[in-house]
Order: C-alpha cells, then structure tokens, then sequence
C-alpha cells in the first residue's frame, strides 16, 4: 500500500524504521527484529541503506519481507549521489520488480574521494526527477531538516531548495530527528508559508543509552535541550533506566505531537524491538484513535 494513501486515513498512526546488517553475519539477528517489529503492525517501516556504514545489500530484500511476508507497507530508500544512471535505473527496475510501491529519495552520503564533475546525480531532487519520469507509480518521500541541513547557508535557502524538491515529485516528507517539538512547529510554520503542503512524517529517535546522544548529534547535529541532558546525566550509567526514560521521553514527544495536530509519526527504532513494543504500549489507547 502507498504511505500518501495511508496518510489520509486520519488517525493516530505510528511506524518505524530499521536498517540493513553490516555484515552478512548479523542478517539473522537483523531479520529476527525486523520480524518483531512488524509483529507490532505498525502503519509502516522503513528500511535504510545502513546506518553508520551498513550495506545496501540487503535494503530490497528486507523491505520485499516486510511487505509479503510480514503484511506490513514498506518503505525502501534509496540513494543517488556518484551513482551512474544505469545503476540507478537498475535499482529502480529492481524496486518495481519487487512489488514495492514506495521509496524514499534520498541524496546519500558524499564519497570521499570521487570527481563530481562526472555524477550524473548530484542532490536527492535529480532522484526525485527520475522517479517522477520512470516510475510514476510509486509513491516518493523526500527528507527534510527542521534545524537546517548542515551544508546549506540558512534555513531560507534550505527550505527554497526543499520546495524544489517537493515540486519535483515527492509525495510527503520524513523530518531527521529532532528532540525539541517547538523546532518542528516552527519548521512546519515556515515551509507551509513558502506553498509546500504534502505531508510532513516527525521523525523521532528514542535515546536508549547515552552513547546515543553525541553519535545522534554528531550525525544530525540535532540541538538537545537541557531537559534530555538532564535524563542523560540522572540515567545514562543505568542500562535499564536510561532505556526505561528514553522510551519515556520519546512517547512524550509523540504525544505532545499528536495534541498539536500531528497525525503520523515516524519512529527511528535502531532494530530494537523492545523500543518500538515500549512505545506502543505508552501509546496504547491513542493509536489507531
């Protein structure tokens, strides 16, 4: 099913994200909490091409299981930059073949050493472009920064850039983690006074141990406010607690989002099961309302 169908539904929904192994040793354990999640029957998931380094390898497979054998929507990503156009119009060919309907378009990472003068993809909205004229039927997420990407002057430009992208194809938005609401509100504010109206998923991650905290900033440079540092000085040398209270102020987060309007949001459960059951019970009599 197409997430841009799923987000007419109208009621508190919830999905979540997980991301392929690093190595072909740890495909069982990632297939196994996969599994569990979609157990959850969340409204969809994700699948990444790795978090931090992981492989693509296995992005299609597991979203491919997801769909077919789990029943859940899923949701495959997939990246541009330095990529030649015959590579990407395999992936696309390999996306349609696999009977999954959605795809999120994404730029990916800068390699270190390559000459941009021969990418035939530069930025996430040449992929969108793409997926637009090839594809048509699929349904097309683009990413979105509530705090500013790292690379562009100001959120004038980046919001500029943004509706450029939108106007290309993308079908709805996910946002990169915040842990501060007044920052999306804000953010939400901005982009729909500059004409962009689809749908904009929150993008939540639950900090579950406080190695988290500055490997999560590190990658989003996300801002966290002293209320989270807090939770992280009081808990972090505690496994159980500090889990216990990042679930916690993850769900509050959630909440204060659906109260504010928000119907559907996205959850960055880092393949941890445990995490996304934790925050469907705090949500129990909300989701699906």
């Amino acid at each position: 099913m197409k997430i841009g169908e799923l987000l007419k539904n109208g009621k508190y929904s919830i999905s979540f994200e997980v991301f392929p192994p690093k190595t072909d040793a740890n495909f069982a354990s990632v297939r196994t909490a996969v599994r569990e999640i979609a157990r959850l029957h969340p409204a969809f998931m994700s699948v990444t091409y790795g978090a931090g380094g992981g492989t693509d390898r296995y992005t299609l497979e597991i979203a491919r299981e997801i769909a077919r054998e789990h029943g859940v929507p899923s949701l495959a990503h997939l990246t541009c930059v330095a990529s030649t156009r015959e590579t990407v119009a395999q992936r696309i060919a390999e996306i349609r073949a696999a009977g999954v309907e959605n795809v999120m378009a994404l730029r990916g990472d800068l390699p270190e050493a390559s000459d941009a003068s021969t990418w035939a993809y530069r930025h996430a909205v040449d992929l969108v472009r793409e997926l637009n004229a090839t594809a048509p039927e699929l349904c097309i997420g683009g990413a979105c920064y509530p705090e500013v990407h790292p690379e562009s002057r100001d959120q004038r430009e980046d919001i500029r850039y943004l509706k450029e992208k939108v106007d290309a194809g993308c079908d709805f938005l996910t946002t990169q983690m915040f842990f501060d609401n007044a920052l999306l509100y804000n953010f939400l504010y901005k982009i729909r006074e500059a004409g962009i109206t689809v749908p904009v998923l929150p993008g939540v991650m639950p900090i579950t141990n406080a190695r988290q905290v500055d490997r999560a900033v590190k990658l989003s440079g996300s801002f966290v406010p002293q209320r989270f540092k807090s939770i992280v000085d009081r808990f972090g040398s505690d496994d159980a607690a500090m889990m216990q209270a990042g679930v916690a102020y993850a769900t509050d987060q959630i909440i204060d989002l659906y109260a504010n309007g928000i119907r559907h949001v996205h959850v960055y459960s880092m393949n941890k099961p445990a995490v996304a059951a934790g925050i469907l019970r705090n949500l129990s009599e909300i989701i699906g309302k």
